[in-house]
């Protein structure tokens, strides 16, 4: 890097340290019951204020993301007290009504819905993500039940949405892109999400037409904040799968908070229970934290920090998995030896400051660090019986193999590790004029990589070894003599030491404005993004994509509550490491960026039923993909060829019923129809590995009616079967298999002991915040749902079997929560 732009560099990052702070805006007009404009009404919050005008109207800033008390007082009227929790740069409406007879005290915070809606982005309740049962609970288990996405194993936190693979969707964390490991092949080596769900504060996601000021990614946007802590607490979860703690605070002068989170995470409950004996010592532990100090009003300075370490050892002894019909009933028995110790941690640290010059130009500078250093060893040899099955009822050997069809062994070795280090430095700029809003930014990433990957696999049938698929010679031993070479059925060999170095920007441009009686709302912008790759034995090579993206909402002046929008743009996702490297390990710099021409129409209802609101939200799309890098998916592992041969498409319908189904509590009803194919090499269009055709999902939340401090929860999910019943090396012109459906349901049962409305003066109960104690039922009516099948073949007839590997059958789980 030269001096010059070391110097700007640091220049960017110096001047926003001359002060930072954290705002966001309300305005609005105070009326009285006549519905006219009180003037001079004090309007008070901390040491800020300000009094309405001769119209009644208003505007004051608050600070950012925490609760903040704004107080309303005249003398000729009853005082209003409202909660507010504002996103940095936020401005939202609120036009309070003060009466004159009695005195009104609203304890709502106050949100921001309507202007995500009209950006057509879904909220999460934060109390909702944390409470509802799943065998990997957390924001991921709660994203599953929207329409759009998808997920075939509940031991996973990656998902799909709309027709994309896992490594299309972005996540931020207060504004900062974090990452997820590169050598996860299956759900049960994942351990933990990043995000912590006792540290946030506000979820926010886009299943697709998301603004210019998102990244360059195909699918999906989850935007999280974690909070600032307004006072002390200390926070605790506790299960048979692991537990968390959390710490926050706020120090006497208010300068200084924090918020300090601890998770260990052991998948033994899960694992166990699954159809293969193992020994099995997993250790999945985290520790997270965001601290901001504010030196002044205007200078506040935030750290994100994590640490991950999770270790993975697993040593499999015995299978039987009974498939087939009743009919011609099946089993495959099979016995393993050697064992596999995968080991993944990761460092990330992340600085945040932002400089507010004035109420209208607000100045942000991000640094970030990534860093991964992960290990996959095993050497696992499985020797395998494939026969009939004893179905005689009273027979002592009921359900054992008893005529085999099939014998064989298979050997599997890896080596593989990599060490990643990934490097952000961004400054972004927020300016608003009336009711016009600016957004900007500037980002440079470095991304080091250096991979070693040693896989290879054998496979023998009735003692002769079987060749992979791209040697013509076939083994008709011991029918015929086979003098052809031993070679592995799969052999990769491969070290890479590659750099990454990329500059992208971004401008965009939002406006609220009136249409004749109508409120309209667009948003116009775009993306540029180059980037070079080189490395040791690899041609370096640069490439540069503009991005357009436009949003534009209207809600018409209706008696019915309607709001109508659209988003289109070119969207972009230019390679990552894992999208340049094939199945062979070797590294292509000249892989493109996959293209994806995005229309989305979405239309929002809502409407009171009972009494109580509701809304129903429906959304068709459409994606042209080009330049497509066609892959695989085996579990949670996707294996990209790293060429540009293929081309693509994406269209369906989403649609969620959400509201007050028991008063006082949220549940929604999710529905999503979804077609995606791909032409490879122009041989015609067939199903890609995403093509989830259908998916119904349920969040039901309720409580006994004489009890109501007995909860439940329910999450149920249902999907259309997956096409990845082939084996992996399959030509997918000759196998387009599907996997069954997928169903599952986790229900949850929880008794509050105490909880925020309780206040005990003494007894055992007085140091309590919150406490409850309850019971989950993972996979609720023990449904068996598969991730991919084993292929072993027929030693006789030569012909293959695909032996379901099934994840987790029913399991139970006890959980108590506490807050102090």
């Amino acid at each position: 890097m030269n001096k010059k732009l070391n110097f700007v560099l640091i220049l960017l990052f110096v001047i926003p340290f001359f002060g930072f702070s954290q705002t966001g805006t309300i305005k609005g007009i105070i009326l009285n019951e006549s519905n006219l404009p009180v003037s001079n009404v004090n309007i008070s919050s901390g040491n800020n204020g300000t009094t309405t005008n001769e119209n009644g109207f208003f505007e004051l800033q608050i600070p950012a993301n925490e609760n903040i008390s704004v107080e309303f007082t005249h003398l000729s009227h009853k005082r209003i007290v409202a909660t507010f929790n504002l996103k940095n740069g936020e401005a939202i409406e609120f036009n309070p009504v003060m009466k004159e007879a009695i005195e009104q005290i609203s304890t709502v915070v106050i949100s921001s819905k309507q202007r995500k809606d009209v950006e057509g982005i879904v909220t999460l309740e934060p109390k909702a993500i944390r409470r509802i049962p799943g065998a990997n609970a957390g924001v991921e288990n709660l994203l599953k039940t929207l329409p759009g996405v998808s997920s075939n194993n509940e031991l996973s936190t990656q998902y799909s949405v709309r027709g994309g693979n896992f490594d299309e969707n972005l996540i931020y964390v207060n504004g900062i892109e974090v990452y997820r490991p590169f050598l996860v092949r299956s759900g049960q080596q994942e351990g933990l999400s990043f995000v912590n769900t006792d540290l946030v504060q506000n979820v926010d996601f886009s299943a697709g037409g998301f603004q210019a000021k998102y990244g360059d990614k195909l699918s999906s946007v989850l935007d999280i904040t974690y909070r600032n802590p307004d006072s002390f607490a200390v926070n605790t979860d506790l299960s048979l799968l692991g537990g968390s703690l959390s710490v926050e605070g706020k120090s006497k002068n208010s300068k200084l908070s924090g918020i300090v989170g601890v998770r260990y995470r052991d998948n033994s409950l899960l694992v166990k229970a699954k159809e293969t004996e193992t020994n099995y010592d997993p250790k999945f532990a985290d520790v997270q934290a965001f601290v901001t100090y504010k030196f002044s009003n205007k200078f506040h300075l935030s750290f994100l920090g994590n640490a991950s370490i999770n270790k993975y050892n697993y040593e499999p002894q015995k299978r039987q998995t009974n498939f087939g019909t009743l009919q011609d009933p099946l089993a495959l028995l099979v016995f393993y030896e050697g064992q596999e110790k995968d080991q993944y941690q990761t460092y990330f640290g992340a600085l945040k400051g932002t400089y507010f010059a004035n109420e209208n130009l607000t100045l942000d500078l991000v640094a970030s660090t990534y860093h991964t250093l992960e290990e996959e060893y095993f050497d696992i040899l499985a020797e395998y019986r494939l026969g009939e099955v004893n179905t005689n009822i009273g027979d002592e050997d009921l359900g054992e193999v008893e005529f085999s069809e099939g014998i064989g062994g298979q050997l599997n070795h890896g080596r593989n590790d990599i060490d990643a280090l990934i490097t952000n430095i961004e400054q972004k700029g927020t300016y608003t004029l009336d009711e016009n809003e600016f957004k900007w930014s500037v980002k440079y990433t470095n991304e080091d990589i250096r991979d070693r990957l040693v896989e290879w696999e054998v496979i023998d049938s009735a003692g002769f070894s079987i060749n992979p698929p791209t040697v013509d010679a076939f083994n008709e031993q011991p029918y015929a003599p086979y003098d052809g070479p031993l070679t592995p059925f799969q052999n990769v060999r491969a070290t890479n030491k590659t750099q990454i170095q990329r500059l992208q920007a971004y401008l965009q441009w939002s406006k609220r404005a009136s249409l004749g009686e109508n409120d309209i709302w667009f948003n116009i912008g775009g993306r540029i993004h180059n980037w070079n790759v080189s490395g040791d034995g690899i041609q370096s090579n640069s490439q540069t994509v503009i991005s357009p993206r436009g949003q534009f909402a209207i809600k018409p002046n209706w008696d019915k509550d309607m709001l109508f929008r659209i988003g289109a743009g070119l969207y972009y996702q230019p390679p990552f490491y894992r999208e340049l490297r094939d199945s062979l390990g070797i590294v292509n710099p000249n892989v493109k960026a996959q293209q994806s021409v995005h229309v989305v129409l979405g239309n929002d209802y809502s409407f009171k039923m009972w009494d109580r609101p509701f809304k129903l939200t429906t959304e068709a799309y459409y994606k042209k993909i080009n330049d497509v890098n066609p892959y695989t998916v085996e579990n949670v592992r996707i294996r990209y060829r790293a060429k540009n041969n293929a081309e693509a498409y994406a269209y369906g319908l989403d649609m969620r019923l959400n509201g007050e189904f028991v008063p006082g509590t949220e549940s929604w009803f999710s529905f999503g129809y979804l077609k995606t194919e791909e032409n490879i090499d122009n041989r015609g269009y067939i199903a890609r590995p995403t093509d989830q055709r259908l998916k119904f999902a349920a969040l039901f939340q309720d409580y006994v009616p004489n009890l109501p401090k007995m909860k439940m929860y329910l999450n149920l999910v249902y999907n259309t079967g997956l096409p990845g019943g082939s084996p992996s090396y399959a030509d997918p012109y000759e196998y387009q298999n599907r996997l069954p459906d997928y169903k599952r349901a986790d229900a949850g049962f929880q008794y509050v002991i105490v909880d925020d409305k309780d206040n005990y003066t003494s007894g055992w109960r007085k140091p309590f915040k919150y406490l409850s104690l309850g019971i989950e039922i993972f996979n609720l009516f023990d449904t068996q749902n598969s991730i991919t099948n084993t292929w072993v073949r027929d030693v006789y007839s030569k012909r293959q079997y695909g032996i379901p590997n099934y994840l987790t059958p029913r399991v139970f789980n006890v959980r108590t929560t506490m807050k102090f």
